[in-house]
């Protein structure tokens, strides 16, 4: 979104510590609202990959992204003294609110200079660190929820300059940096994509793809700074090993994908896709325009429209867009899920529980008649807690054992589960013989195998696990989550 964005700034060793939730499909705490999952009701969205002209899963099946764009990453980094890096919760309540849209997609836009911690930012009065960690641990919250993340290049700057806005194109000096790193963090995780550069506006298409070495060189003469074409950054992804599906927007802000298929950079991955953007104030803006372009290209490639929206506080122009795109079988996301103003931002909501405003209504009321999410979103319990998790660790110099426990008080039964942490410091898991576990960067991520995946009324199961631990012993797990609900704020485990 081109637009102006609105701003409101606003021991040595471990003992068990028992941690408790209640869960039914995910778990739930005091006050918290829980999504409870109907067999079959979802498209799963791990291993996307892209088939012919088809976003697909690691089982073939067609996956078409509709959900939000969740701005605030890219705009609340820079200011002093701000706490914030989203703007407004991220919480389970929050993704909850998300969800009862019937939403399947989250779509995040960042900072290129707090990604990276160049250029003095973040400004906020937190690190870089804390900058990726906050929007990891987002991700990691919202593809639990078997929601499909899109990471996007929002705000960038050249050289020593501050990254408060949106450029013509990304940049030379820093953008494959940030790439390399975005990719680095997240290709272990293959519901993230990738959307390289948010809404380019060079009016050059040689410009677009391969980029220049100068400010206002040939071909980015329009361009006051070196510019990293769409096919340095595709390969600046893939030679992390990332094989993320990768979105790449055409000119005009994205809304001119003319000569999209023309230029389309290589890749070893064969795992690219058009962004479009469609606004109401947008030169192409109507269907004649949208088959000429967005549907030529359609007809070869998978697109996803993952801004789409209008400006007058009305649903008309949305609602005509998305009735195409459906025809079409095409993905796409609303301009924004934030609090502002209707017409100058577009906003969405009118607070985070999901009220919608009248733009955002129209909106709202379109994915309920598609029933993409057909799984009831429900208040359950919370005076009885129905599973104990006990986290214990126990230190051998710089390596560690320990295990986690997880037993069902309820008599219901439960079929597949997900544990999630993370660690503050340098410990890695090693091994875990009676799970399945991946660790990206802090996060580790532990699933059921097949033959731990029921989880009867008064049945426990034990999980253990060996690692190491740099520094013996300086690392902290925090942030627990389980099938995707996080622990209420204060609960921590000290181990390893």
């Amino acid at each position: 979104m081109r637009r102006k964005r609105h701003k409101r700034h606003g021991p040595p060793f471990l003992f068990i510590l028992l941690l408790v939730l209640v869960m039914a499909g995910v778990v739930g705490v005091a006050g918290i609202v829980i999504k409870t999952a109907s067999a079959g009701a979802v498209t799963p969205v791990e291993g996307l990959h892209v088939s012919g002209n088809q976003l697909v899963n690691a089982n073939g099946n067609v996956f078409r992204p509709v959900g939000v764009d969740r701005s605030g990453a890219e705009y609340e980094c820079d200011t002093p003294k701000n706490v914030k890096v989203f703007d407004g919760p991220t919480d389970s309540t929050a993704i909850n609110s998300m969800l009862s849209w019937d939403i399947t997609s989250v779509r995040l836009p960042l900072n290129e200079d707090c990604w990276l911690g160049i250029n003095g930012y973040p400004a906020a009065s937190y690190s870089a660190a804390w900058y990726r960690r906050s929007v990891s641990d987002f991700v990691n919250a919202l593809t639990a929820r078997n929601l499909a993340v899109i990471l996007d290049l929002h705000w960038n700057s050249a050289a020593t300059q501050q990254a408060k806005g949106e450029q013509p194109m990304p940049d030379r000096d820093h953008a494959p940096a940030f790439w390399t790193s975005v990719a680095n963090t997240f290709k272990g995780t293959s519901s993230v994509i990738f959307d390289l550069y948010n809404e380019p506006y060079t009016t050059s298409w040689a410009c677009w793809k391969n980029g220049s070495t100068a400010a206002y060189a040939r071909p980015c003469t329009d361009v006051g700074f070196a510019v990293a074409g769409m096919q340095t950054l595709v390969n600046s992804v893939r030679a992390t090993g990332a094989t993320n599906p990768i979105l790449l927007g055409g000119l005009a802000y994205a809304n001119d994908l003319s000569q999209w298929l023309q230029y389309e950079p290589t890749d070893a991955a064969h795992n690219l896709l058009a962004s479009a953007h469609i606004y109401n104030f947008d030169a192409c803006n109507t269907p004649g325009c949208w088959a000429s372009g967005i549907g030529a290209v359609a007809a070869k490639v998978p697109v996803i429209a993952d801004e789409i929206g209008e400006n007058d506080c009305a649903g008309g122009f949305i609602t005509t867009a998305m009735k195409w795109l459906d025809q079409q079988n095409i993905g796409y996301l609303a301009w924004a899920w934030d609090t502002y103003d209707c017409r100058q931002f577009p906003a969405l909501i009118n607070n985070y529980s999901g009220a919608a405003t009248a733009y955002g209504d129209g909106f709202r009321r379109h994915l309920k008649s598609l029933a993409l999410r057909p799984d009831p979103i429900t208040q359950l319990p919370v005076t009885t807690p129905s599973v104990m998790i006990t986290f214990k660790c126990l230190h051998h110099q710089s390596t560690f054992t320990g295990g986690i426990t997880i037993a069902n008080a309820s008599t219901t039964s439960y079929s597949g589960w997900k544990v999630q942490f993370t660690f503050t410091g340098a410990a890695k898991i090693t091994k875990i013989p009676n799970g399945n576990y991946t660790q990206n960067g802090t996060m580790i991520t532990i699933t059921n195998t097949a033959a731990d995946a029921d989880l009867a009324g008064g049945q426990s199961l034990e999980l253990t696990f060996q690692g190491t631990s740099a520094g013996g012993g300086s690392s902290v797990a925090a942030a627990f989550l389980f099938n995707g609900a996080s622990l209420p704020q204060g609960n921590r485990a000290y181990p390893c």
